[in-house]
């Protein structure tokens, strides 16, 4: 219980400073204010109704609003989002576009787990629903898992990853995104050794820290500066009674978000000071620019304490995969055994999460396999967001990862009934 009252005492703050603006908001608009017009009123609601919605949508998990899917045909075709595999802290979901024939490529998106939802990634999806099959792993937040489902640290999320590949077949694309990158690398190299016929035909990893110490960030920095014990003592807090998760050791989603907003503070108090002036000139609208980055942007959710700890302290500190000693369930990953899958890096030239060279580094591990089926692409101008969801990953990067599919495909394999949910 240790933690557990500065954990509700988080949520409580979060919960005044939403009652707070909405308060503000009802205050300033009542209509007797009308009689004399006054700008402090104007701005008085403004402040209230960014306040309000910028609180409020911390604790929500985005919609993925993918309802339908113009094809070829011209006609609008209806979007389902159908559960492939569910498990306690994750699930792998299918985009499935009724009425339209199976696309050739079928395409796993492993999404970070990283403070944000996979809809995080929602408009990578859309691009790739244009002709592919896109499968996702939908991460759940920690605080709403019960302390009798277990532990999940990065042995176990890289033994989920080889369950999600293997019940997807070898004829599968899998893209990793940022944080999953190295361990789907693990993944890849552990179903290379224990089940080769499952392996997938390529492995793109964007932006990811396969080798944190390839080129410095703050990030890494970070990571350097701080002992294991000082992160257990000031980041893991205990979920509180609200939540289903109530007791579990987290990470909590909104000490996360305030590490994300620290790295660029002064963006994004200038992006709602603007807001607040457009909503006060009644120029902003719900769904316009700011409100739609910032209503994914903003809504965290927590992770499993171990697998916070044990991703700093075996991918960061210790470096397990970029030394090849990463080690799952007891067995020895050895990257070098990947030898019959297509790797291809992509990073951003301006990514100061991941920077360029730690995921490139990939390709060196990956001793087994010929230069043939190595690929790598650095985007000029692009930072981290704009390599999996920006314009430069619509206009340059999803076309070459969409060639470098293509280029190794496998024909697939004809496999039993598929199966619609896994218990």
């Amino acid at each position: 219980m240790r933690y557990m009252m500065t954990y509700d005492l988080m949520e409580t703050m979060r919960n005044t400073n939403q009652w707070l603006g909405a308060t503000a908001s009802a205050m300033a608009s009542y209509p007797l204010f009308s009689m004399t017009p006054n700008p402090a009123f104007n701005w008085m609601a403004a402040w209230g109704e960014v306040t309000e919605r910028t609180f409020q949508r911390m604790v929500v998990k985005p919609d993925w609003g993918i309802r339908t899917f113009t094809c070829e045909d011209g006609k609008d075709h209806l979007v389902d989002v159908t559960t492939v595999i569910e498990r306690p802290f994750g699930d792998l979901i299918h985009f499935r576009v009724n009425g339209r024939e199976e696309q050739p490529r079928k395409v796993l998106l492993v999404a970070p787990m990283s403070g944000h939802y996979a809809t995080l990634l929602r408009s990578t999806v859309k691009s790739l629903l244009v002709n592919c099959e896109v499968y996702i792993t939908d991460w759940h937040n920690a605080r709403d898992i019960p302390v009798s489902e277990g532990k999940f640290d990065v042995e176990d999320y890289t033994l989920y990853l080889v369950d999600f590949m293997k019940e997807l077949g070898p004829d599968t694309h899998v893209v990793a995104v940022c944080q999953p990158a190295p361990l789907t690398l693990a993944a890849t190299a552990y179903l290379a050794e224990v089940e080769p016929k499952s392996q997938p035909s390529t492995l793109t990893l964007i932006g990811g820290p396969v080798d944190p110490d390839a080129t410095p960030t703050e990030v890494t920095d970070f990571g350097r500066r701080v002992t294991m014990g000082q992160l257990e003592e000031t980041m893991i807090q205990r979920v509180g009674f609200k939540y289903k998760g109530v007791g579990r050791m987290v990470y909590p989603g909104l000490l996360q978000l305030a590490s994300f907003m620290s790295m660029n503070a002064e963006r994004h108090g200038k992006a709602f000071s603007d807001q607040i002036q457009r909503v006060s000139r009644d120029e902003a609208s719900d769904h316009d620019a700011h409100n739609r980055f910032y209503d994914e942007y903003l809504a965290v959710m927590d992770m499993t304490a171990e697998f916070y700890l044990s991703t700093v302290e075996r991918v960061f500190k210790n470096r397990e995969i970029a030394r090849n000693e990463f080690v799952v369930a007891g067995h020895k990953v050895d990257i070098g055994k990947i030898t019959d899958v297509a790797v291809k890096s992509v990073e951003g030239a301006n990514d100061d999460i991941s920077a360029p060279g730690q995921c490139i580094a990939a390709l060196d591990l990956c001793t087994g396999l010929p230069d043939s089926k190595k690929a790598s692409h650095v985007e000029p101008g692009a930072g981290h967001y704009g390599i999996f969801a920006g314009r430069s990953w619509r206009d340059n990067i999803r076309p070459l990862v969409i060639d470098f599919m293509n280029e190794n495909s496998r024909k697939p394999r004809r496999r039993a009934a598929n199966k619609n949910k896994v218990a």
